[in-house]
């Protein structure tokens, strides 16, 4: 079972799970605006935030970067990540942890900027040096990538679902390919990936 929401990090999880052809069963739920979605999950997560996946045996997942690199690595087959020993396992788990990090974590203030302890009336401006923050991290990433068909290679992995997935939100997809035109193409090899197609569409309605 994942607890998710259109527009989220969820979305991630649910494209490794297509790709993987792994049924599921979503409980949709807006956690940032919804006070019943929030409780709908606080019995898996004590932070009430999606995603949290619950394993058919009744273990709890939660973090988006997380179950990502959980998915990868239990159906190596899938080759979703780099195995370990692989020559590309230590970059894979530096940018991996890097989106989580530097540039997913940010987005934890736009619904609440007094999470941080600024005013409300301050919200414009942190918001806008979030996104330049934000911005400065996708260009320092695309400065250290050498990409091919993907961003580490000519293999499809969770890294280039999570950024295709992050590169969505704010200050959205046009910024990004700004910011980092050299990870561009891959990402956009992962938006017309047909298996992913009508996940995308369903998920980021209107791009």
């Amino acid at each position: 079972m994942l607890y998710g929401a259109a527009a989220s990090g969820s979305v991630a999880v649910e494209a490794a799970l297509t790709l993987l052809n792994m049924p599921f069963d979503l409980v949709e739920g807006q956690t940032w605006t919804s006070d019943a979605a929030r409780e709908r999950v606080a019995g898996h997560n004590a932070l009430r935030q999606v995603p949290t996946l619950v394993l058919p045996g009744g273990e709890v997942l939660t973090e988006t970067g997380a179950i990502l690199l959980h998915l990868a690595d239990a159906h190596p087959r899938a080759r979703l990540s780099p195995a370990p020993g692989d020559a590309a396992r230590g970059q894979f788990l530096r940018w991996m942890f890097f989106v989580s990090s530097a540039i997913y974590a940010l987005h934890w203030i736009g619904p609440d900027v007094g999470r941080i302890g600024a005013p409300a009336g301050a919200r414009d401006a942190v918001i806008d040096a979030v996104h330049k923050r934000i911005a400065f991290c996708w260009r320092t990433m695309d400065a250290q990538l050498n990409p091919r068909r993907f961003l580490l290679g000519d293999e499809l992995t969770v890294l280039d679902l999570y950024v295709a997935v992050v590169s969505r939100f704010r200050p959205w997809r046009a910024r990004f390919h700004a910011e980092a035109p050299r990870m561009t193409p891959a990402i956009r090899r992962v938006d017309e990936e047909p298996r992913l197609r009508a996940l995308w569409e369903r998920r980021f309605p209107g791009g």
